[in-house]
Parts: structure tokens; C-alpha cells; sequence
């Protein structure tokens, strides 16, 4: 599974905070953090001399668990129930951005959400607490359906054979419950060897990737950022997987002008105004301390970008490698 805080025990850390802080030092201006979870890289952004933060998410629970202490930062914050992918229509001329994908260890520690395969609790995964759960996909979608989204989300060989277990399985009792689906998803996969991840691990997340649409939401939000800063602004963000990581690369690359050939044998591209400017040449991981203190973050990865005057220009998700759905619900 993904995560953007802390271990499941003890205070909420943000992952890769410090190098975050030191890649778009100095910090100043007004920043909008398009997942605020429980709210560790805005306060992070203020103590480091952010005027302003527009906090985002979609999740009500983010903004209950913020109540003890938001006042602590009176007029300095602004909550904003809703999706990153819509930040233009919140903010503009903003100093920075920071969006940290995946789910956050407030939602995977609490089992009646539905995100962790290690605690049995109803299979919802939905983040805004609205529309389709996964028990409704896993309910509902063909035998093909499951399996393309199984493998395109969650990057699992054995996608088919997950895919075929679920139907046989629904047929003779609903499958409700993340312990359950768990249980079908381990049956079909070896015993995982010490130190290796939980069979379950790629299909709970490419439910709940489908379930949230969170590739879709990248790539507006991705698009929403380049419209929503001043030439200057900074966009910083922290993925969890391959894919996601994919995605802001290439978008980084296309929007810093690169030029050349998609291969040897393609006209070679005319250059392109630059929209960013790269601030990391390549994605940062976390160091050994932060390892140690949060071994949820080994997956993590940083980029950043500068936002140039260049103005904003179409991009479409496959030029950016976003997974395709062969077929739709």
C-alpha cells in the first residue's frame, strides 16, 4: 500500500518533509498543499515562512482531526474540502504547491475505512466518503474488467487468476470485507517469502486506485498546478509507486522543453517553450534516518519544478504513461 504520513503508531510524520523544505527553500508566499491529511507538510510549509496555505482534501475526516490545533496558525490557513485536481478554481498566483499521493496512514490505520488488508473492516476505500466502494466494483465488474484494472493499477502478474477467484467467489457469498477479499487475493499467490510484501498488496491498491480514480485526479491535478502558480512557483510531489512516479517524471520532462527523437527513426521535435524549470534532476528518496524513524516512506520519491512565464499547454495522459482501461463499466 501507498502512504503520506507517518508509521502506524506515534505522531503523523510527513514523508520526505526535510528534503522537500530544502529542495524549495526559501520558503515564503502563499502555498496550497493539495492533500492535507493530517496536516503535516502545511504546518511544515508555515514554520518554514509560508505567509498562507490553502490546505485541500477530499476526505471530511481530514478537517475534524485538524480542529485541536489549527488555531494555533489563525489566518495563515484555509481549509478546502475538495479535490486536487480542481486547485486553479481555489487558488492562483500561488508560490508553491505540494501534493503527496496515495493514502494516508490516518485512513489505512482506521480498518472501517476499508484500505488495509491486515484489518478486517468493511471494503469501502473511498476517500471522499462518496460514491462507488469497492465492494461495489468487485461486486459488479465482469471477470475482464477486474483483471485489467488488477494488472493496469496495480501492476499484478497474476491479475487473471485474482480476477477469476473474485467472480467464482462472489457468486457464492457478496465479498464485503477487506479480510476476505484479502483471503481470495492470498489463496491465488505463493506464501510471500520474509520481508516480502503482503500477497493482497497490488490488488487492494489498484482498487482502490479505481475506486478514487487517483490517475485521473494526477494528471488534472498536474495540469491544475501549471495553471494555479505565478512564474516562479514551485511544484512539489511525493509518489509512493511506479506508476505514479512515471507520470510526474514524464510531466516534468515534457514541461521542461526537452527536445529530440522518440527514437532514431521519428523527425526530430521542434523545440517547445519550457513551463518548468527542473529543480531535482532526478526523484529523491529518503535518507537512512528517515528510513529507520518511518519505514513507510522506502517507497517514496520527490520531484520538483519551477513554474517558467511559458504559458500552459495540452498534454495528454498517455504522453504522460497513464494506465488505459481496455474496457469501461
Amino acid at each position: 500500500m501507498t502512504d503520506r504520513n507517518a508509521a502506524s503508531s506515534g505522531p503523523h510524520i510527513p514523508v520526505l518533509l526535510k528534503p522537500l523544505l530544502e529542495a524549495v527553500a526559501p520558503v515564503s508566499g502563499r502555498w496550497l498543499d493539495g492533500t492535507f491529511g493530517a496536516g503535516g507538510y502545511t504546518r511544515g510549509l508555515l514554520a518554514a515562512g509560508a505567509d498562507h496555505v490553502t490546505g485541500v482534501d477530499r476526505d471530511p475526516l481530514a478537517f475534524d482531526l485538524a480542529k485541536p490545533w489549527i488555531d494555533d496558525f489563525a489566518g495563515r490557513i484555509t481549509l478546502q474540502a475538495g479535490v486536487f485536481s480542481r486547485m486553479d478554481e481555489y487558488a492562483s498566483d500561488l508560490d508553491g504547491v505540494v501534493l503527496d499521493l496515495g493514502v494516508s496512514s490516518m485512513q489505512l490505520d482506521l480498518a472501517e475505512r476499508g484500505f488495509s488488508f491486515m484489518k478486517e473492516g468493511p471494503l469501502d476505500m473511498r476517500m471522499s466518503q462518496d460514491g462507488p466502494s469497492a465492494a461495489d466494483l468487485v461486486a459488479e465488474l465482469t471477470e475482464v474488467q477486474l483483471a485489467d484494472i488488477i494488472f493496469n493499477f496495480g501492476e499484478e502478474r497474476a491479475s487473471r487468476r485474482i480476477a477469476k477467484a473474485i467472480v467464482r467467489e462472489r457468486a457464492v457469498a457478496p465479498i464485503t470485507t477487506t479480510l476476505q477479499l484479502a483471503e481470495i487475493v492470498a489463496s491465488c499467490l505463493p506464501r510471500p517469502k520474509p520481508n516480502q510484501s503482503h500477497p493482497a498488496t497490488r490488488t487492494f491498491q489498484a482498487l482502490r486506485i479505481a475506486v478514487n480514480a487517483e490517475y485521473e485526479e494526477l494528471y488534472e491535478g498536474l495540469l491544475a498546478a501549471e495553471r494555479a502558480l505565478k512564474p516562479g512557483g514551485l511544484l512539489a510531489v511525493v509518489t509512493f509507486h511506479s506508476v505514479e512516479d512515471r507520470m510526474v517524471k514524464r510531466f516534468f520532462q515534457h514541461r521542461a522543453g526537452k527536445t529530440g527523437r522518440a527514437n532514431r527513426w521519428a523527425p526530430e521535435l521542434d523545440e517547445q517553450p519550457a513551463q518548468f524549470e527542473l529543480v531535482t534532476r532526478k526523484a529523491v528518496g529518503p535518507d537512512d534516518d528517515e528510513l529507520a524513524q518511518n519505514p513507510r516512506s522506502r517507497s517514496a520519491r520527490l520531484r520538483v519544478g519551477r513554474r517558467t512565464d511559458a504559458a500552459p499547454a495540452p498534454i495528454s495522459g498517455k504522453e504522460l504513461g497513464m494506465p488505459q482501461l481496455k474496457e469501461t463499466r
